[in-house]
């Protein structure tokens, strides 16, 4: 049986050994790197963790891996894998964010929708908001046009009225952005979201806001 070592997720021991039971391949990364999740029982508190482990880069033999299963691999799985996390909550099933997003914008969704799916629903609709924030700041001009300071350059609550007074956006998301914008608010301040008004903020991914 192969060994693997690794910190346990379940009771927070360091460099623990775990038995490893059971692989999946899944991915394959850069055309060669292969990842795996492995199935493993720690030793000190015999409780399960699925891990996600990757090709090392030193080690390009994966013939040798596809002959035999990782579980049979003598000794220790380290000298071939790299352990990249393990599976949990966060992996549940979420809602995707449209095609085409920048990347901090489509980060700020993942981790909204993340939270969404943990039933975390403050710190769901708070990231939302950030996606609001992130993707109206894109839409100002340079500076010193149009009357605009600083005060709406930083605060969404100022910038939001600026950019439809301006026809900078539709008047149709004006009633949506100004919702997600005050609801992220209480999420982030108050604490007094509900799933309901959650759900309603995750909505607006299909905004042409975020669509474009």
């Amino acid at each position: 049986m192969s060994e693997l070592v690794a910190n346990c997720p379940r009771c927070g021991s360091q460099k623990i050994t775990f038995d490893v039971l059971h692989q999946n391949h899944f991915n394959i990364q850069s055309g060669w790197q292969y990842w795996f999740e492995v199935f493993c029982v720690c030793r000190h508190c015999r409780r399960a963790t699925v891990f996600i482990v990757s090709q090392a880069l030193a080690f390009d033999n994966i013939e040798y891996l596809h002959k035999i299963s990782l579980s049979q691999v003598p000794g220790s799985l380290n000298r071939y894998v790299n352990v990249e996390g393990f599976i949990s909550l966060k992996d549940i099933a979420t809602s995707m964010p449209p095609e085409y997003l920048p990347e901090k914008i489509t980060s700020a969704f993942k981790e909204g929708a993340v939270c969404m799916a943990t039933n975390c629903y403050n710190a769901a609709a708070t990231m939302f908001r950030l996606c609001i924030d992130l993707a109206t700041r894109e839409l100002l001009p340079a500076e010193g046009n149009d009357g605009l300071t600083p005060a709406i350059r930083h605060n969404l609550g100022q910038r939001l009225p600026w950019l439809f007074n301006h026809q900078k956006l539709p008047s149709g998301l004006k009633e949506l952005s100004i919702c997600i914008k005050e609801d992220g608010n209480d999420g982030a301040h108050a604490g007094t979201l509900k799933k309901e008004d959650a759900q309603d903020i995750e909505d607006f991914r299909f905004s042409p806001l975020l669509c474009g």
